[in-house]
């Protein structure tokens, strides 16, 4: 009998450690080391300075003049603001409006900050863009290069055909 009592034993044991293995190899796969934890803190940080210094520098450029197909250091149409702030600030930002729709991040508007994106659209296509810049008398101001004959100013959104973006890290 002691010898049946020992194998029931040993195959519990070999029935039992592929599981435990198992438990050990899914748990280190989302169990992130705490070294993970302060490098994410520390590229989040990274990203909302190099967002403030972006929205630090289209702000300057309030009063230059709209050209198509402008991106700066003096002149701009809506993307050209957003890609030549954005650029010095040290991200990597797309040329066209659209383009920028979709390399930006897709947030909720309730979770937007001063820097995130505001994207127009008609319904599909992506036409124009737009930097957050907060709320004035409840409505959405946005930083941008609205168009010939007028130049970078802040405004208040006109429309309800919009959607916010963000360069923020998730």
């Amino acid at each position: 009998m002691p010898a049946i009592s020992r194998m029931l034993k040993h195959a519990r044991i070999l029935l039992v450690l592929p599981l435990l293995v198992s438990g050990l190899v899914v748990t280190t796969q989302f169990v992130a080391p705490p070294e993970a934890d302060a490098a994410s803190a520390y590229t989040k940080k990274v990203v909302k300075r190099k967002i403030a210094d972006g929205y630090r520098i289209a702000r300057k450029q309030v009063g230059d003049p709209y050209r198509a197909g402008g991106n700066g250091p003096s002149s701009f149409d809506c993307s050209g603001l957003v890609q030549y702030s954005f650029k010095k600030a040290g991200f990597n930002v797309p040329r066209t409006s659209d383009q920028q729709a979709k390399y930006a991040r897709k947030i909720s508007k309730r979770w937007m900050r001063p820097g995130d994106l505001v994207f127009f659209h008609n319904g599909g296509d992506v036409y124009h863009v737009g930097i957050y810049t907060g709320k004035v008398d409840g409505k959405v101001v946005v930083l941008h290069s609205p168009r010939s004959g007028q130049d970078v100013k802040r405004e208040k959104v006109w429309t309800s055909s919009w959607f916010p973006g963000t360069l923020r890290a998730s």
